[in-house]
């Protein structure tokens, strides 16, 4: 599978969700869901976290793609990601590392090509 960097840095090809949609592995799905339910304190439903990755318009999205400030900025500016932004590393980028310390390790990489 190719490598694919969702606009905040987060590696979709490694995430739990996206792999799991891309198997069709409802069980998978179920327990990711569970897993990330717990983790951020809040209920996630496996049908919630369905997804063909953020980028570009079309493709089956996460529920949270559509309230998430990241890639909203990211398409109103035209970017594949946060690494070509000039205002790269903005608030709401460093509050996502926070969560995320590998997405920073993934944009930093591309930042360095």
């Amino acid at each position: 599978m190719p490598r694919i960097i969702a606009y905040c840095g987060i590696e979709c090809s490694k995430c739990p969700a996206y792999l799991a949609t891309q198997n069709n592995d409802e069980n998978a799905l179920a327990k990711t869901a569970a897993e990330w339910s717990k983790k951020f304190g809040q209920e996630i439903k496996p049908e919630d976290i369905i997804c063909d990755g953020c980028i570009g318009e079309t493709g089956r999205k996460a529920s949270y793609c559509s309230i998430c400030e990241i890639r909203v900025c990211n398409i109103k500016r035209g970017l594949d990601n946060c690494a070509s932004c000039k205002d790269y590393v903005c608030e709401k980028l460093k509050k996502h590392f926070e969560m995320a310390p590998q997405a920073k390790k993934n944009l930093e990489e591309i930042r360095s090509q």
